[in-house]
């Protein structure tokens, strides 16, 4: 993989101190070295201890909360979470499990916040596959095209979740993320990590962490992306899943590869590579393992893609994930013939479904 032309302004990693200082915390929590870290660490402590602690007590109240008695009828309510900052896989898990039980006979229905999306601030709102991006975010609507199920946006969690079971379509509802929204009732949860683990233990900013590490003690399982992640905490509930690459999808939905027959297609060609998630070396890495060279081009998580930028790529093919697939679905047809989007999919262990659904049932 080599690096390409920059992105505009707005629509890429911003730069000057900003972005310095993003890396620099970046490397401090998961790679830490020298000694600039190690005083860098000592420095942000303080502040990740106050952190940790406001976090804890609202670890408490959630977990006061969840041990109250469910209201009648309410249908149970799974929290697919991270307790680090930084895409883990979680919502790839959250579509899998969703499709998984609706293939078991339930009727899933999915919360999300909505994160950058206009409508994120405003009353709850019911997406259709159809909804812009920019309303909506980029996570709700994929969610809401890969699985057909509901799907509910708000910033309030609780009202969400109200908004959701008035339609009276959903007998289990999972929210994407939220493992730290007091205002949100839930009876199942769970932690996704991935190979990069809690990095250096401590909370914002001094770490990755959201709530101190002993918080996943109280969480129903841990849920880990990859076969080399290892569960930063001893748990007594392990689960592992893997995503995988299983489609190349032109944006003009005139083509489909599989990852082999898309790599054969393009041997010789120029690629460019579009990435504006939480953790993008990781998609690129998945495009140099299945064979494929591009250019990279990492932009901001959630961040808008412009389409004057988009199209003046040199590369025949435009790659890009799903997440931010759906950000150019009002672009011009001749660039969406070019673009072309990277489908995986979760695959968890059995055991982890048949676990979840024991619950469901209980």
């Amino acid at each position: 993989m080599v690096g390409g032309p920059a992105a505009p302004a707005g629509h890429r990693p911003k730069s000057g101190p900003a972005a310095r200082l993003e890396a620099r915390l970046r490397r401090l929590w998961f790679g830490p070295h020298g000694a600039l870290d190690t005083l860098a660490g000592l420095l942000l402590a303080p502040l990740g201890g106050l952190v940790g602690a406001v976090a804890a007590s609202r670890r408490r109240q959630i977990a006061l909360a969840k041990a109250a008695e469910r209201p009648p009828g309410r249908p149970k309510v799974v929290v697919v979470g991270n307790l680090v900052v930084g895409g883990t896989g979680k919502t790839p898990l959250l579509i899998a499990l969703a499709e998984a039980l609706a293939a078991r006979g339930w009727r899933p229905g999915v919360i999300a916040r909505g994160y950058r999306g206009r409508a994120e601030n405003e009353a709850p709102r019911r997406i259709a596959p159809s909804a812009d991006a920019a309303d909506v975010g980029d996570e709700p609507l994929l969610v809401a095209q890969r699985t057909g199920r509901p799907v509910v946006i708000g910033r309030d969690r609780g009202a969400a979740l109200r908004s959701l079971l008035e339609g009276g379509d959903c007998d289990v509802v999972l929210s994407d993320d939220g493992l730290q929204h007091v205002g949100l009732p839930r009876d199942i949860e769970l932690a996704v990590f991935d190979a990069r683990g809690a990095g250096t233990g401590r909370c914002l900013p001094a770490g990755p962490l959201r709530e101190p590490l002993r918080g996943a003690l109280l969480l129903d399982a841990v849920v880990l992306n990859g076969r080399t992640a290892a569960s930063p905490i001893v748990h007594s509930r392990v689960f592992r899943f893997e995503v995988v690459p299983t489609a190349f999808i032109a944006l003009d939905g005139v083509r489909r590869w599989t990852p082999a027959d898309f790599a054969t297609t393009v041997a010789g060609a120029t690629l460019d590579a579009v990435a504006g998630i939480g953790a993008p070396q990781r998609f690129f890495d998945t495009l140099a393992s299945l064979g494929l060279l591009a250019r990279m081009h990492p932009l901001p998580d959630h961040g808008t893609i412009d389409a004057t930028w988009l199209a003046g790529l040199p590369g025949r093919f435009i790659v890009m994930t799903e997440k931010d697939a759906v950000k150019c679905a009002a672009f011009d047809p001749a660039l969406l013939a070019r673009c072309v989007a990277l489908r995986v999919e979760a695959v968890p262990e059995s055991a982890l479904v048949d676990w979840l659904e024991d619950r469901l049932r209980g």
